[in-house]
């Protein structure tokens, strides 16, 4: 009975787990009750601290607009000892206290910015309709915002409002220490676990030893038929080794996939030196019986594939310089993104009228920001560019620039045939065209989006694309207003 139980627990998966076992010990010397414990005071402090604080401003910030309707202050501002009992309590909180009459004006600011103004929020609408104090906590810049209405105590009529603000900087510092001094004993608590930990080590982790014998027995090059290497004495081994027969088969894929980019390059780049050669072969073979009309049309047809191999050498290079790696720079200057985009659209507009396509710009908000504008204007430029070239006539190319506090958002919209959903996660990769038909039949090489991702990520920005069969295609550019290097 007892070695069948101990078979039974030997072939356990989660017994066999080496971050089990390690788990285990660690949980016995008190890790995590020490880290739980630790959270625990921390926070219990913090949220008992905020609370009184919440407390006595808000009982202080009754008082005072008690005094407000008693003196009538909303019809005579003239009390000096007013005045000063607003500034001292701004004072005292380290905050800032604002009266507000029955039509939300803003009658007094103890930082005199908005006085005058008109203030219309959740917290006021609520007081002048009768309701009680409330409170908000601003953890972003560590403030405490208490409303209180100004009534008539005998009527029950609301005056107005008062909103006062109380920083709570003391707290976050008493946090802060408190912190620092419980991580200064969950050190030593972790020092004590590792050097247990450290004890048991060589026994623990003597089948990882067979996984670098395993990996270096690995030859040199990727063989497709290669037997798998198991190591089943944890389950974590076994994953490793699951993972390390995963990465050869990525690095196969990245093999196979460097090798096709050649081909494609190859491919691009002899196409129109095949055609040149068959075209100027043509003219040699029909000597002096060619009539000027057409040597004349084979000349074009000539010219038009030297510009179609040196569309492609030319984007190759952009693709180049805009691979991420580490000599890639930006040259970065503060620039008008709406200046910008409108000088793209201005460029452009032959093209679409061409096309009989319209151009749209909406812009939400001016945005200043440090970019390369060289390579953002390209990125863009090939956007816009692809949203003509596979629209339709009639249709519409919409740009739309808007901003919040931390990014600027472009977003290039079309009417256009739209991308097919098994598409999208391809539409980046070199030489990838969804129709290739029309892709070549108006000059594209296929590396305009791939070149348009790097350049966005130099940026330390994101690109993402939505479309619709038939409808249209939506590409959104996020990018930092922050250095992005």
């Amino acid at each position: 009975m007892r070695s069948l139980l101990s078979n039974l627990i030997n072939n356990v998966r989660f017994y066999k787990s080496l971050k089990f076992r390690i788990f285990i010990i660690v949980l016995i010397i008190g890790i995590i009750p020490a880290v739980v414990m630790r959270r625990l005071i921390v926070n219990s402090y913090e949220s008992r601290a905020l609370s009184q604080k919440t407390a006595e401003v808000t009982n202080q910030t009754a008082i005072v607009a008690a005094h407000l309707a008693r003196t009538d202050y909303l019809s005579d501002m003239s009390d000096p000892i007013i005045d000063d009992e607003l500034t001292q309590m701004s004072n005292l909180y380290d905050g800032r206290v604002l009266v507000i009459d029955s039509y939300y004006k803003v009658v007094k600011d103890t930082y005199g910015k908005s006085q005058g103004r008109y203030i219309v929020s959740n917290e006021v609408i609520a007081c002048m309709n009768g309701s009680r104090n409330m409170s908000n906590f601003d953890e972003v810049n560590n403030y405490l915002e208490i409303t209180v209405p100004i009534l008539d105590e005998s009527t029950g009529m609301v005056y107005g409002a008062m909103v006062a603000s109380a920083s709570t900087d003391g707290i976050k510092n008493n946090v802060q220490l408190l912190d620092r001094r419980s991580y200064t004993i969950g050190v030593v608590i972790a020092i004590l676990v590792l050097l247990i930990a450290y004890a048991l080590s060589n026994t623990l982790l003597r089948p990882f030893d067979k996984i670098i014998k395993a990996v270096d027995s690995v030859r040199e090059g990727f063989e497709p038929g290669a037997e798998a290497i198991e190591v089943p004495d944890y389950t974590e081994t076994k994953d490793i080794m699951d993972a390390f027969h995963h990465l050869m088969s990525r690095m196969r894929e990245v093999d196979e996939s460097r090798e096709e980019f050649v081909a494609n390059v190859s491919h691009e780049l002899k196409t129109p030196l095949a055609s040149m050669k068959v075209l100027s072969d043509s003219l040699i073979q029909s000597g002096e019986n060619v009539d000027a009309e057409t040597y004349r049309e084979f000349m074009v047809d000539i010219a038009a594939e030297v510009d179609r191999e040196n569309k492609v050498i030319n984007d190759l290079l952009s693709l180049v310089k805009l691979d991420g790696n580490e000599t890639t720079k930006l040259n970065l200057e503060s620039c008008s993104i709406s200046d910008m985009l409108q000088q793209i659209l201005k460029t452009l507009t032959p093209l679409a009228d061409n096309a009989g396509v319209e151009l749209l710009y909406d812009e939400k908000i001016p945005v200043e920001a440090k970019v390369d504008e060289v390579k953002l204007s390209l990125a863009i430029m090939n956007l816009v560019e692809n949203a003509i070239k596979y629209n339709k006539e009639g249709g519409w190319v919409k740009v739309t620039l808007d901003a919040d506090a931390q990014f600027m958002m472009i977003t290039v919209s079309d009417s256009g045939m739209g991308i097919p959903e098994e598409s999208l996660n391809r539409i980046y990769d070199r030489f990838y065209r969804v129709d290739k038909s029309h892709s070549r039949e108006i000059g594209g090489t296929g590396l305009g989006l791939s070149i348009t991702r790097n350049a966005i990520l130099l940026h330390r920005g994101a690109i993402k694309a939505a479309s619709i069969v038939g409808e249209g295609t939506t590409f959104t550019v996020k990018i930092p207003l922050g250095d992005p290097v």
